[in-house]
């Protein structure tokens, strides 16, 4: 291949990721404007304290049982038809939903959204995995956590302005329609070869094979760990900041926006800088690991000591977890997509994202229970830093050698 033709195909690829991080903007976006809405929503329609929280948790219902066999799709389907049928079904399921006015209607939808986000990470892992190189792949990770970290604070942000000036409905209307343009330049980027090639080499693994798999329970348990204190933070630190601190909401608005902006700028330096120390002759193995376990053991010192800390010294902290949070997430998917390879990259990602998103109904469940029983958010925020710690074993002693499983030869059948 020629110098051009190659500019031309890694500018494409470029593209791509692009598009893909946009998509994941679009993913948290969408799926956070129920909590927004739910204020208004709750009057309006007359719905109870209980149905909102079986809202709430629909989600979860689909989207996280769902994760293998959006693996397995990914893995064996052109992921330009996959995730584009996946970004139609949510979009529309957010378009709809400021049509309805049943309780009913409002969990059939909440359901249909998580079917149709569950495609994006398994679809995400695949084309990294088959398109990118190592030294490539932390900074296009990285770039997708920024989707990540800005899609529920922008959620938040723009969808409560304009859900106070044209209602919930009109909002939840227009969110589903500009979710559906992004069809159109996906469309565009994905034809005529970049990811054509994805479907003739991307025959399933057999699931049996693939939970026989060390490294996949490390890297499950890792991911599980790290994000403990993820959803710790996000469902909690709201009503920690108002209730303990005594932060106005304006004030915890704009400390939560800050915490998840630097999450964001953490995100795309961290995976520019592996990238850029592989290129220069270090062994991805030591830089992923390494990374991946200083930002775990970040985020655990920042819970323990968020413990027993003030009101000024926790902004800090929290601030410092943000950071922490956001230098996981380029090694994170960079190990997975390397240790499944071309062939089992999306649906290794499909069973390590259904254990993860498992830490999102612990993490605020075992947290309520905590405090209840306590009084005080002090042991929530140790038992954060512990279950966090378990993450550190993980990725140094449960993940063996960072290198490409060798599949065996008989995959099997569709």
């Amino acid at each position: 291949m020629d110098s051009a033709s190659s500019r031309q195909g890694a500018q494409a690829t470029r593209r791509v990721v692009v598009l893909l991080a946009v998509a994941v903007f679009i993913n948290y976006f969408d799926r956070g404007n129920l909590a927004t809405a739910s204020p208004l929503l709750k009057a309006q329609l007359g719905l109870s304290s209980a149905q909102m929280g079986i809202l709430f948790s629909a989600f979860f219902w689909s989207y996280a049982p769902l994760q293998p066999v959006a693996g397995w799709l990914a893995q064996r389907y052109d992921v330009r038809y996959v995730l584009g049928t996946g970004l139609a079904l949510w979009a529309t399921a957010t378009a709809l939903t400021g049509c309805v006015s049943s309780f009913a209607a409002l969990l059939l939808l909440r359901v249909l959204l998580g079917i149709g986000e569950s495609v994006s990470y398994p679809c995400n892992a695949k084309f990294l995995s088959q398109q990118l190189g190592v030294d490539k792949r932390s900074g296009a990770n990285g770039l997708i956590a920024v989707g990540q970290a800005l899609g529920p604070t922008c959620g938040t942000l723009l969808g409560g302005v304009l859900m106070a000036s044209y209602g919930w409905r009109a909002t939840f209307v227009v969110f589903g329609v500009l979710s559906l343009c992004w069809l159109v330049p996906w469309s565009r980027a994905t034809r005529g070869g970049v990811t054509a090639t994805l479907a003739s080499n991307s025959v399933p693994i057999s699931y049996r094979e693939l939970l026989a798999t060390r490294s996949l329970w490390g890297t499950s348990l890792g991911h599980f760990s790290g994000n403990y204190a993820y959803y710790f933070t996000l469902t909690w630190m709201p009503l920690l900041l108002v209730k303990v601190h005594g932060f106005t909401m304006s004030q915890m608005a704009f400390i939560g926006a800050g915490v998840y902006g630097a999450q964001a700028v953490s995100a795309q330096a961290s995976g520019w800088a592996c990238d850029r120390w592989i290129r220069g002759g270090a062994p991805p193995e030591r830089v992923w690991k390494g990374v991946m376990t200083a930002g775990l053991c970040g985020v655990a010192t920042a819970m323990a000591v968020c413990a027993f800390a003030g009101a000024n010294l926790s902004i800090a902290l929290l601030l410092l977890a943000g950071v922490c949070f956001g230098m996981q997430s380029a090694p994170l998917g960079a190990i997975t997509q390397t240790l499944g390879g071309a062939r089992g990259a999306a649906q290794w990602m499909g069973i390590q994202n259904l254990c993860a998103n498992l830490a999102g109904v612990l993490a605020p469940l075992l947290t309520g229970f905590i405090v209840e029983a306590s009084g005080e958010f002090v042991w929530a925020f140790v038992a954060a830093a512990l279950v966090t710690l378990l993450g550190v074993a993980a990725y140094l002693v449960v993940i063996g050698r960072v290198v490409p499983v060798a599949w065996r030869s008989s995959p099997s059948p569709a």
